[in-house]
């Protein structure tokens, strides 16, 4: 007797710390606070509304069989031949098929307009920034601003940020989730990502996939500006800074393995470093190689194609051409 108070006591005391431990968590991807995140979190509601409509009777009649059925419930009707019926088989069968017809047109709805290679409409320039995960870090190059940072990037809010993103070691995984999306970073190739922040703020991002000892500390801050004069203030703050990234060696420098690497600012960057990035990885393989493969390649990917190849940065590996910028 006295064992099964001390349970009861062990079993609520288990509920209340983690409903403590779990009321810390921020469920951010419930948070959003770009278009796009407001879109997926529209998705995922719609999903797991649909699967309750199972999930819940599933439930209650696990419960009301369990209690109704029961050996001291001596009213229950006792029908030890039963085995089939038709409103039953009606019900089980009917009822997911239009689940699945359901979730099956809106997944190839949401493919589409959620394709992160797709860029986002818009009347205001976006924002291009190229993306290259190091171990263990994150490198930012804004090409057209013609500069670089780690671990930290900056933007205005409405504003379309059209990411380029590689890898110049293992595979990564490049995660914002209150803006929303998650797209791999692969050495020797490119994916594309198009977000946008709808409110100014901080947004924490990090890798989203194990990628050796320093993965967990693997985490940059993305931070929305009012305006695009709070995104140039922040541009001419890095164009201080004594540090550069214009050659050859100090890439290699930053490229070394390094944890809970501090955030980083460069004055000025090695023109096309993240199309030789690419191409070093590229080994023989020629034109129309792995990017002959790109993801919804146009007539202006393929203008990039041909302006991206023939970069070379003196590495192992010569650049070829089927480097896309």
């Amino acid at each position: 007797m006295r064992l099964m108070k001390y349970k009861k006591t062990i079993g609520l005391s288990s509920l209340l710390a983690a409903t403590l431990m779990l009321s810390g968590c921020d469920m951010v991807l419930m948070n959003p606070k770009g278009a796009i995140g407001v879109e997926q979190k529209t998705l995922i509601l719609t999903a797991f509304g649909l699967m309750l409509i199972v999930v819940i009777p599933a439930i209650v009649m696990a419960i009301v069989f369990a209690l109704r059925y029961r050996e001291a419930n001596k009213s229950a009707t006792y029908r030890p031949n039963w085995a089939h019926s038709n409103k039953i088989e009606l019900v089980v069968w009917t009822v997911p098929i239009l689940i699945i017809i359901v979730l099956a047109t809106i997944t190839w709805k949401t493919t589409h307009e959620l394709d992160p290679y797709k860029p986002l409409d818009s009347d205001v320039k976006p924002v291009t920034i190229e993306v290259i995960s190091l171990d263990w870090k994150w490198l930012f190059i804004y090409p057209e601003q013609g500069i670089a940072t780690v671990n930290e990037i900056v933007f205005p809010k409405d504003v379309p940020i059209n990411f380029k993103i590689t890898s110049d070691s293992v595979m990564n995984s490049f995660f914002i989730p209150q803006l929303g999306g998650q797209i791999y970073a692969m050495a020797g190739m490119q994916t594309k990502l198009h977000l946008i922040a709808n409110s100014a703020g901080k947004y924490d991002g990090f890798s989203a996939s194990y990628s050796g000892h320093g993965f967990s500390g693997m985490k940059f801050t993305a931070t929305a500006t009012e305006d695009r004069a709070g995104f140039e203030e922040w541009v001419q703050k890095v164009k201080a800074s004594p540090k550069t990234l214009d050659t050859v060696q100090a890439f290699n420098a930053l490229a070394k393995p390094s944890q809970n690497n501090p955030v980083e600012y460069f004055s000025s960057v090695k023109p096309k470093l993240f199309q030789e990035t690419i191409a070093k990885f590229m080994g023989d393989m020629g034109h129309g190689g792995m990017f002959g493969m790109s993801h919804g390649k146009t007539g202006h990917d393929k203008a990039e194609h041909g302006e991206a190849a023939g970069h070379n940065m003196n590495m192992s590996q010569p650049a070829h051409a089927g480097v896309e910028e």
